[in-house]
């Protein structure tokens, strides 16, 4: 036990390690960690890991889909429903299909069944990586709504094809009736118990007497409890976690204070970062146990298998794009009157950004060693080894060449979006004006008669006039842009100078701790509004 629990503790420091110097090189950190994660296994004296496909599956799975879900914007979800239904559904069967029938021609021994269970194993792309990625180059959202859209809905999918594939395989029987009934009734029921059980989270959280902490826990909680429960009747544990995360997300601003939603999204962010990063680096110390376990296939002959289906698969979603992209269009007067035309950059950039990660690594993990009859299940080592040559290639080979991609293709001057301060301006002056309205028909008596009512309607109507006059600056004047930039860059050194005195104020023993963290508070709202701007 000790010696687990310092492995994990060395792999965490390592990954934390790994991500920083990934900053400096400005490469993205699933990339990296990939790659670190292949260097380090090769390190004599390490000790030798073995990722358990249940351990990726219950603990890592659920908290990750959920934080996906929640941070989806229902709006965009719904907007582009149609291309990230052709994604995540059509474009996942389409590739198991033609991989099922490639891998059958090109590898000895190489069933239909077994390159379906391939095909649903390597068919869904990494939302992280693709993400991660994009973080660092301008692209227009459109595109980045649609890559979160379908890794939300694809894992679903994928392991749909990958769980009747495999008991195809086990019961050398496949029927199609069946299967169909079958996917239909363990995709629904799977919402169902999502749905069903987010209510009843929503309503611990409205009417029970919660905390901030109370709450952060119970949002731990939920995730885990839908897939177990949708799991334990054996319908998708995936799209349960992500119909009640996408709920329960579009439901959080009736349940959660301002403290809640502060104190959660900030736990999240540190749990989803690390287990987003131990996935990577394990994906990478994966790779001994990889190549031990060819058996009677060579390394060479394994790697050009590998190559072979990565290629193929990569040049799948490339060709799924274009008839994915304008058929509708040409098909549909009312979407071309919605919709403004993706040109040829969108359906490239979305291509290439099909990066495979987690799911399709814990997929090949979790098939048996052996067959219900006590023989080996069949071709098992090279599909495990196929998947991870599959995983290696299109997340550093794609992942480093598509901000190239996104450059060359200019797909981030397609549209020309509000600009951030803009944005706020706008919105700081849509708030001031309905409070401002709802304070006259609702307080205009407190107004006249109290004093400190009407220092505060009269400090919302001076915020409101210096919104307005801020948004008539931000015509796109590139001077009065430099101008709004250096306040920013003042106002924070002023809330640094503030900060170094609260720490004087500690020291002089005059006012109380808690006052004290209360400024500090304030102090790191103020600073956060302002670093988290784009510049």
């Amino acid at each position: 036990m000790h010696a687990t629990i310092l492995l994990i503790l060395g792999l965490l420091l390592a990954m934390l390690l790994l991500v920083m110097l990934g900053q400096k090189l400005r490469i993205s950190y699933p990339i990296f960690l990939v790659l670190a994660g292949l260097a380090l296994s090769f390190v004599p004296g390490l000790p030798r890991i073995v990722i358990d496909p249940d351990l990726i599956f219950l603990i890592f799975l659920p908290p990750l889909l959920y934080q996906a879900a929640w941070e989806t914007s229902w709006k965009d979800f719904w907007r582009w429903k149609r291309p990230i239904l052709l994604l995540a559904l059509g474009l996942v069967f389409f590739t198991s299909t033609l991989v099922a029938y490639a891998s059958r021609r090109l590898i000895p021994g190489f069933t239909l069944p077994l390159g379906f269970l391939l095909g649903g194993i390597i068919s869904p792309p990494d939302a992280v990586a693709a993400t991660s990625v994009l973080k660092g180059v301008q692209v227009p959202r459109r595109i980045t709504s649609i890559l979160e859209g379908e890794s939300l809905i694809n894992d679903a999918s994928s392991l749909i094809v990958f769980r009747f594939a495999l008991a195809t395989v086990v019961s050398g029987t496949f029927v199609w009736q069946e299967a169909i009934s079958s996917f239909l009734l363990v995709s629904g029921m799977g919402v169902v118990v999502g749905l069903v059980l987010a209510h009843g989270f929503y309503l611990m959280h409205r009417y029970l007497p919660t905390t901030p902490s109370i709450n952060t826990v119970l949002t731990f909680i939920a995730p885990y409890g839908m897939y177990l429960v949708a799991e334990e009747f054996h319908f998708s544990g995936v799209l349960a976690v992500v119909s009640g995360g996408l709920l329960m997300s579009f439901r959080s601003h009736r349940v959660f204070d301002a403290d809640t939603r502060l104190q959660a999204n900030s736990v999240w962010a540190s749990v989803g970062f690390a287990l987003n990063g131990l996935v990577f680096i394990l994906i990478g110390l994966e790779l001994p146990q990889v190549v031990e376990g060819l058996g009677s296939y060579s390394l060479p002959q394994a790697i050009t298998y590998g190559l072979i289906i990565s290629a193929l698969v990569m040049l799948i979603r490339l060709l799924w794009m274009f008839p994915a992209a304008f058929v509708p269009r040409w098909l549909s007067a009312s979407i071309r009157a919605s919709e403004t035309s993706p040109g040829w950059q969108g359906p490239v950039v979305i291509g290439w950004a099909g990066m495979r990660g987690v799911v399709s690594l814990a997929s090949a993990l979790s098939v048996p060693l052996l067959l219900t009859d006590g023989q080996a299940f069949p071709q098992r080592n090279l599909i495990l080894f196929i998947t991870f040559v599959v995983i290696l290639v299109t997340l550093v080979f794609q992942g480093l060449t598509l901000p190239l991609v996104i450059r060359l293709s200019g797909v981030g001057q397609l549209e020309e979006p509000i600009p951030a301060e803009e944005q706020e301006a706008g919105i700081r002056l849509r708030l001031r004006r309905v409070a401002l309205h709802y304070m006259a028909q609702h307080y205009a008596a407190d107004v006249q008669h109290n004093e400190l009512i009407r220092a505060l309607q009269q400090r919302m109507q001076a915020e409101a006039q210096r919104t307005g006059n801020l948004l008539e600056a931000l015509d796109y004047d590139e001077t009065k842009r430099q101008a709004l930039q250096r306040y920013h860059q003042v106002l924070l050194h002023v809330l640094r100078v503030q900060r170094e005195e609260l720490f004087v104020l500690r020291h002089e023993d005059v006012f109380d701790e808690e006052m004290l963290r209360h400024q500090e508070a304030q102090l790191d709202l103020d600073e956060a509004k302002i670093s988290h701007m784009p510049h």
